[in-house]
């Protein structure tokens, strides 16, 4: 009896583990986070994934576009474009087409008129007077023109400025409206005749101080120099330069007549100096042996040069144009 008690006491405590659930074990704090913070990372890559989609959307299209539309409108290469906002105006074409009609405008006499007007009307547009605002009397010979300047006013507009010498010696400049498109150019309107270039005054040299000794020195050992020069003798001017200078000559295009005047300013081992030496132009009636007596034009001209102490003389490293101003002549 003692061990069927014992049996029916073990199957009722069975039955009620099976019916009473059993307490699920506490959830650490640590472990809570780490789930919260997996799903976190998932929407951030969605969100990655979506950017990315869009920027290749967004490429693909414009290459799409560029596809379709072609490539953009090229500038035409050797037109002489200005740089910026007028980029696109042929600025060195349009000195060349004013030059061409300021030697038709500014040449006229009343036996060549119809041919004049002839000629202009290749420059001006239709409609317009083909004279250009000449009344046909009175005459003007052109000498020479040379383009002084161009301001740009537009994509298609400018003003050509030219620098012009009349035949009767006055220098003036003309400003020539030029009008210009992809398909040509033409005179849009009636030039400007304006004042040539006043003239300027430089400062007088003054009372500069010299090196006379140097002066003196120079005045003796220039004159061959400038006779080697003249002649384009490299093997004499290899004597007087400096290692590495390059000094070609005139080639007998002038002849030495002198030096003039040598200013030596006070310094170290390198100066610069300024000479003015009297050259002899060879003259066609002076080589005949009927003129022989003739004497030869001659014309006074000033060098700057650098010249550097190396032993007991001074060697030259260059020559050119000077820019120290005249000496004023004695009263």
């Amino acid at each position: 009896m003692a061990r069927r008690a014992l049996l029916e006491r073990s199957a009722a405590l069975t039955a009620d583990d099976e019916v009473t659930p059993r307490q699920p074990h506490p959830v650490r704090r640590d472990q809570a986070t780490s789930h919260w913070r997996g799903g976190g990372g998932r929407w951030l890559i969605w969100v990655a994934r979506a950017i990315a989609w869009a920027v290749l959307l967004l490429i693909g299209y414009r290459g799409v576009l560029a596809i379709v539309q072609g490539p953009g409108p090229r500038a035409p290469a050797g037109s002489g474009e200005l740089s910026g906002g007028n980029s696109q105006f042929p600025v060195t074409v349009a000195e060349a087409y004013a030059l061409q009609f300021g030697d038709v405008y500014l040449n006229f006499s009343p036996a060549g008129a119809a041919a004049r007007s002839e000629e202009l009307a290749k420059f001006l547009p239709p409609g317009t007077d083909p004279a250009d605002g000449w009344n046909g009397a009175g005459t003007q010979r052109l000498l020479g023109e040379r383009v002084a300047g161009v301001s740009v006013t537009g994509r298609h507009t400018a003003v050509v400025t030219l620098l012009v010498q009349l035949g009767n010696g006055r220098l003036i400049e003309l400003g020539v409206p030029v009008y210009a498109t992809a398909g040509g150019m033409s005179v849009s309107g009636l030039p400007a005749w304006l004042p040539g270039p006043a003239k300027a005054i430089p400062p007088s040299a003054g009372q500069q101080t010299s090196d006379q000794p140097i002066e003196a020195a120079l005045q003796t050992q220039l004159p061959p120099f400038f006779r080697a020069y003249a002649s384009g003798d490299q093997g004499t001017l290899s004597r007087f330069t400096t290692r590495g200078a390059h000094i070609t000559g005139l080639h007998n295009d002038v002849s030495f007549g002198g030096i003039d005047s040598v200013y030596a300013p006070a310094g170290g081992v390198t100066r610069q100096i300024s000479v003015t030496v009297t050259w002899r132009l060879p003259s066609a009636a002076a080589t005949t042996a009927k003129s022989a007596g003739v004497a030869p034009a001659t014309l006074q001209m000033t060098y700057q040069m650098t010249v550097v102490r190396q032993g007991g003389a001074w060697d030259i490293r260059s020559i050119g144009a000077s820019s120290r101003a005249l000496a004023k002549a004695p009263p």
